[in-house]
């Protein structure tokens, strides 16, 4: 029955190297004394800072005073028109918009049968339970193809740009859309065919024009017109040689995360009143947002346009449309395919590496990694809880000094961000230790996009070097995150993995893998960078060392809970939570390691230890230097990133801090019991009433002392490259690498060895394991990168490492290809048991790096 329409709610609201001679090319930047820039921009940053706090503005929201690296000029004019449109919005399955921050913005919906009821789909979310979608080949710049399968229907679309003549800033773009519809899977009553819904919004505000009442695409292709400050007037087309019926609404809204809420209700509204299933051709006055409701048969294809300067008598309209319709769109679309394939091939020569169903999961693997990029603007939520010094330097969290109430959050200044993203229904937005993984493959496709999204994360930098570590930025990121979550914690750090990129840029640079425009423009961004890449690297040295000199640790672990297996990170103490939900929150908070539940310290101290984090900061150290090599700068002993490098690289010194003989792995080191527990208690929870709890218990003194969980944090020294080639140290890592007790499974590396005491132990009641077992990518792409090196090494375990390598290599592609083909995603984590993907998908973020696995990519020397 009609009267049992229902659609889906909410929809929106879910969630040391040789010297190298001087760079013989130009910078931007002249080459004065290093020692009167330094001192120059350290005077800048002081005094800025104490102008901003006498004026009562924290440091925590105050920006590094350096100049962006994102006004570069090769940023600017035709780098930035070029990449002005793009797929920017990951969140939604069909989203295009500009990158400016009140911008034009289009996207798809549909509405599918099932259970015998009708669901609009619109934000990508797991529960719609897509059988596979995700772009399948997509450049990064003006082409993209994408399949989705969605019970019943398969839909394709295609996104094309163009700049012809008569076009405004930006040029024009276009979008295909097919739909294949199974008949049998519908239902009667839906009617006779497809149900699309194309939006036009403008999130400033700006009225748009309805061409007219009776839409008609035979007699008239123009649906929508309006007016932009960037593109100038516009007109948005339809174009079609199926028979299609047409049916419109209009909305003025001062929102836009919510635009399939406003479709649901028109629809639903239509239907109480009569029967039909359609918009319902009215609209508000002067509306911000135009929807169409395109309804086909089974079977259908649609070219939607977007023409851009329109007023002027030379803006060839009626041609620029033709030119992205019809056969003439189907030829552009086959001439970029073709070239995405071409560019694949010699960008990752995978033709005698991997077999051709490999090859394909690779394609998908680039392409919507690339098609994930996205464009974010707003203001992040930083954490406050505290009061300023009488410096004006805010300790750890802050309240704004002329507030005297409490509050849980102050802004960050409003801020742009062009980011890839890991997962577009879990995590369609920033996070800083995925984009370093993510510009792995980026930089080696297209340069310029992977320095320029660098370059936005590092003007996110504050006056202390911090960057919050995720970004939710404007209101649809927000309206995907439970607002507990949302405050960043600006004492904790999060992995500096830009680095990883940057060191393989420098390597290339060294290697002469650049034409000679793109060696100048990144020996510009490098110089630019630079101020910004020391602070960072300074604000991680004072704020993260340990007590003991070359040591360091992830500060704010949570020494007090009483809910958490093993302590992660402290909560802001501005809110009042339920214990039983303490730990959940603790766990989204602020994951500094990037490791969220894997085993720490079982009591946090400041004693504590972290390797990982010392080869953290190896990597950052070795990268300025190189920096500092590349660009001919004086090394001051204030800054001797050299020194620090030798210092952190140091074999012996690394192995009396971190590493244990009889286990002949490298542990952290901290107060340490292994008799931790989590036991049902009656617990004290006020007014003499008691609650039956699953609590921390401890039967055993914890001491200082390594702790002896082997895992992924074992690795690092391994997949720093750290152990010489010829000790015996390296022999007893590819000995707990391929121990199938330890971490060896026939899918790839696991997480944490099965003789942890942690070992796929729940964290809390209700924190299911994580990285306590589970195969990641990531960290298996690095151990590759070690033993790809360490095979190419002359020494006694040269064959050994080169096996290992073979085999390693194998059973990762072989159970990613697998998975992919069996269910049509990428995963973010693999079961270590059966290989089964498991957790959000699909995860084409650092689970990307199969496609360097498949072309055996690793680190730049």
């Amino acid at each position: 029955m009609l009267d049992g329409f229902r659609l889906k709610q909410p929809l929106d609201n879910q969630t040391l190297p040789q010297k190298l001679n001087r760079h013989t090319g130009k910078s931007s930047i002249p080459m004065f004394n290093v020692r009167i820039i330094l001192g120059i921009v350290v005077f800048l940053i002081l005094n800025h800072a104490e102008s901003a706090a006498e004026h009562g503005l924290p440091r925590v929201v105050t920006p590094l005073p350096a100049p962006k690296i994102t006004d570069l000029p090769q940023f600017q004019g035709q780098h930035k028109e070029n990449l002005y449109w793009g797929t920017y919005r990951p969140q939604v399955y069909l989203g295009v918009r500009a990158r400016t921050p009140k911008s034009l913005i289009a996207g798809l919906m549909w509405i599918v049968v099932k259970d015998s009821k009708y669901h609009l789909r619109h934000v990508c979310k797991h529960e719609d339970d897509l059988s596979t979608y995700g772009w399948t080949k997509h450049n990064g710049r003006d082409f993209g193809h994408q399949m989705l399968v969605d019970h019943g229907m398969t839909l394709t679309t295609e996104f094309l740009k163009s700049k012809e003549e008569g076009s405004a800033y930006g040029g024009d773009w276009a979008v295909r859309i097919n739909v294949q519809a199974h008949k049998s899977k519908w239902n009667e009553e839906f009617g006779k065919g497809a149900h699309l819904f194309f939006y036009m919004a403008d999130e400033g505000a700006n009225a748009l024009n309805l061409s007219r009442k009776n839409l008609n695409i035979l007699e008239d292709s123009l649906l929508a017109s309006g007016s932009h400050a960037d593109t100038g007037d516009w007109q948005l087309h339809l174009k079609s040689m199926d028979d299609l019926e047409l049916h419109y609404s209009g909305f003025r809204t001062p929102h836009f995360h919510n635009l399939s809420d406003l479709v649901e209700e028109n629809l639903s509204s239509q239907i109480r009143k009569n029967a039909r299933l359609l918009l319902s051709d009215s609209s508000d006055d002067s509306p911000n947002l135009l929807v169409f409701q395109i309804i086909g048969g089974f079977s259908f294809t649609t070219d939607v346009i977007f023409v851009s300067g329109t007023h002027s008598e030379s803006s060839r309209v009626e041609e620029r449309v033709s030119s992205l319709s019809g056969t003439s769109l189907s030829n552009q679309l086959k001439y970029k395919e073709q070239a995405f394939d071409e560019k694949f091939d010699k960008v990752f020569n995978l033709e005698e590496k991997v077999d051709s169903e490999s090859k394909s999961v690779g394609k998908a693997a680039v392409g919507n990694l690339l098609g994930g990029i996205g464009y974010f603007y707003g203001q992040s939520k930083i954490a406050v809880s505290g009061i300023t010094n009488n410096s004006g330097r805010y300790a750890v969290d802050c309240f704004p000094l002329q507030l005297g109430d409490h509050v849980n959050y102050i802004s960050y200044w409003p801020a742009e961000l062009y980011t890839a993203v890991p997962c577009r229904p879990s995590f369609p937005r920033g996070f800083l230790w995925d984009e370093g993984f993510h510009q792995l493959i980026i930089w080696r496709w297209d340069i310029h996009i992977s320095l320029d999204i660098i370059g936005h994360w590092l003007d996110l930098m504050n006056v202390d070097g911090w960057i919050p570590r995720e970004q939710i930025l404007g209101d649809e990121a927000l309206s995907r995150v439970p607002e507990e979550y949302v405050p960043q914690h600006p004492t904790n750090a999060n992995p500096p993995t830009l680095f990883l990129a940057l060191r393989d840029i420098i390597n290339g640079l060294k290697n002469n893998e650049f034409t000679a425009m793109d060696k100048t423009d990144i020996l510009a961004f490098l110089e630019r960078a630079f101020v910004r890449l020391e602070a960072w690297f300074h604000w991680f040295h004072t704020t993260q060392s340990g007590k003991q000199m070359s040591s360091y640790y992830w500060h704010g672990r949570n020494n007090k809970t009483i809910y958490e297996l093993n302590p992660k990170i402290n909560l802001t103490k501005t809110t009042t939570v339920m214990p039983q939900i303490e730990a959940m929150l603790n766990t989204a908070s602020t994951l500094s390691s990037g490791f969220d539940d894997y085993p720490r310290a079982s009591h946090p101290t400041a004693d504590e230890r972290h390797v990982d984090l010392r080869c953290w900061i190896l990597l950052a150290a070795e990268s300025l230097h190189s920096i500092e090599e590349l660009l001919d700068k004086e090394t001051t002993p204030a800054m001797n990133y050299g020194y620090t490098a030798q210092l952190l690289s140091d074999i012996e010194l690394l192995n009396q801090m971190h590493f244990d003989d009889a286990y002949g792995a490298y542990f952290d080191f901290g107060n340490h019991t292994e008799k931790v527990q989590l036991k049902w208690k009656d617990v004290d929870i006020g007014h003499n009433h008691t609650d039956r709890q699953l609590v921390r218990d401890v039967s055993e003194r914890p001491v200082l002392r390594l702790v002896p969980h082997i895992g992924y944090v074992s690795l690092f020294p391994f997949m720093g490259k750290i152990i010489p080639s010829g000790s015996w140290i390296l022999e007893k890592q590819l000995e707990l690498i391929s121990n199938h007790s330890l971490f060896w499974t026939d899918y790839g590396l696991r997480s944490l060895a099965t003789t942890s005491s942690l070992y796929m132990k729940f964290n809390s009641e209700s924190e299911g394991p994580y990285w306590r077992g589970q195969i990641w990518i990531n960290i298996n792409y690095r151990v590759l990168s070690a033993l790809h090196h360490y095979s190419k090494e002359n020494g006694p375990y040269q064959d050994r490492a080169k096996a290992i390598y073979k085999d390693l290599r194998s059973n990762l592609i072989r159970n990613i290809v697998r998975n992919y083909q069996e269910t049509g995603f990428l995963w973010e984590q693999y079961d270590q048991n059966s290989g089964e993907g498991k957790g959000s998908h699909p995860f084409t973020g650092w689970t990307s790096l199969v496609v360097l696995i498949m072309a055996e990519e690793y680190d730049r020397v």
